[in-house]
């Protein structure tokens, strides 16, 4: 394993990858910045060969939340940063990046609790259905441990006050004409997943910290396998299209 000019380790994390995730969110930029933000997020944790036996497995479904370690894949070239700009913090203000979830970090591993949703159905998929999360699509999995309310929630936990409870929601979300044209033609159970998860994820408002302020600048999320296309404008969300994934 080899390090960049950043010190950050250029060829991917200096450990095993035990699993690999499939995530409904298809690219960085929409992805929940924190876990316990989209309950409608679904994923998978594919165990790799080497680690994918069934043992490996015996117990955790008697767990309702998981500790899932992970390896930031699409920051870790960018090196680490002593000090970063929070989005909780409007993106202006610093912070130390031991103080913050900041990726940029001198060795990026990620840290998230999730929802176990159980065993992946069938006798080749080894490995676990996730919920409530804020992995990107393809993340490197370093390790996967229980979570124990009794040790890992303790009571008299304190933070700052910006970051002490759940954001709020940033923005109204709508559904434009043609947006609701694709939902009507899906299934009424995938149609109803898709608009839950379009939801909670754009209420969140993705967008950079320098761009809160922008009007009308359109984007695109790739969420549940479809490509959303959005724009804000007074603090209101439009999705005006979706589309599957390489149907463009």
């Amino acid at each position: 394993m080899t390090k960049d000019a950043h010190g950050a380790w250029a060829d991917g994390p200096p450990l095993p990858v035990i699993a690999r995730v499939r995530s409904c969110f298809g690219q960085k930029f929409g992805t929940p910045r924190q876990p316990g933000l989209a309950p409608s997020a679904r994923a998978e944790l594919v165990l790799q060969p080497g680690f994918d036996q069934a043992e490996a497995l015996q117990g955790i479904e008697d767990y309702s939340h998981l500790w899932v370690l992970f390896w930031f894949h699409h920051s870790a070239a960018q090196g680490w940063r002593p000090t970063v700009r929070p989005p909780r913090l409007g993106g202006n203000a610093r912070m130390g990046v031991f103080a913050t979830r900041s990726p940029f970090r001198p060795n990026p591993i990620g840290l998230s609790v999730v929802e176990n949703l159980g065993l992946l159905a069938g006798e080749h998929a080894r490995g676990i259905l996730i919920g409530n999360h804020d992995l990107v699509d393809g993340t490197p999995v370093l390790d996967i441990k229980p979570y124990l309310p009794y040790s890992d929630s303790p009571g008299l936990a304190v933070a700052p006050p910006e970051f002490a409870d759940r954001p709020a929601d940033a923005l109204e979300v709508t559904f434009d004409q043609t947006a609701r044209r694709v939902l009507a033609v899906l299934p009424r159970a995938e149609a109803q997943a898709l608009e839950k998860l379009v939801r909670e994820t754009l209420a969140l408002d993705p967008r950079p910290a320098y761009q809160y302020g922008v009007e009308g600048r359109r984007y695109g999320t790739r969420l549940g396998g479809y490509e959303v296309r959005w724009f804000c404008h007074e603090g209101i969300a439009h999705v005006v299209d979706i589309d599957a994934m390489g149907s463009a």
